[in-house]
C-alpha cells in the first residue's frame, strides 16, 4: 500500500473530517480548559484518525484490527469528552449532536471493519 493509500479509507476521511471541525469548535473553549478539555478533546479526536492511517499502514491484518480497536476507543473517549463539553456550556446542544452524530458514525464504520477482519 503506498503511504497516501489510506486517504481512500471511508473511516480515515470521515475522521479528518471530524478534527478538523473538533478543533474549530473547540478554539472558543475557556483559556482555563486550554490544558485540560480543550487538549483531551483534540488529542482523542486526531488519536481517531491517526490510529486508522497508522493500521492500514501495516503489515498484517492482526495489526489493522488492532489499531481499529484503537481508534474505536477514542471515538469512545471522544464522545464522553463531547457530553462533557456540552453540560459544561462550552459548545451548543446543536454542535455537540453533530460532532457525536459523526463520532459513531465512524464507530459503526469501524465496528463493520473489524467485525470482516476477525472472520478472516
Amino acid at each position: 500500500m503506498r503511504t497516501t493509500a489510506f486517504k481512500k479509507s471511508i473511516a480515515w476521511q470521515k475522521g479528518y473530517i471530524l478534527v478538523l471541525e473538533i478543533y474549530k469548535s473547540t478554539d472558543s473553549f475557556p483559556i482555563k480548559e486550554r490544558y485540560g478539555l480543550t487538549s483531551q478533546i483534540r488529542r482523542s479526536a486526531s488519536s481517531v484518525v491517526f490510529n486508522i492511517a497508522e493500521g492500514l499502514l501495516r503489515n498484517t491484518l492482526k495489526e489493522l484490527t488492532r489499531f481499529f480497536i484503537i481508534s474505536r476507543g477514542s471515538c469512545g473517549e471522544l464522545e464522553t469528552q463531547l457530553m462533557l463539553a456540552k453540560d459544561l456550556g462550552y459548545i451548543t446542544t446543536e454542535v455537540s449532536d453533530k460532532l457525536i452524530g459523526q463520532t459513531v458514525e465512524i464507530i459503526r464504520i469501524l465496528n463493520s471493519s473489524i467485525k470482516t477482519l476477525q472472520a478472516k
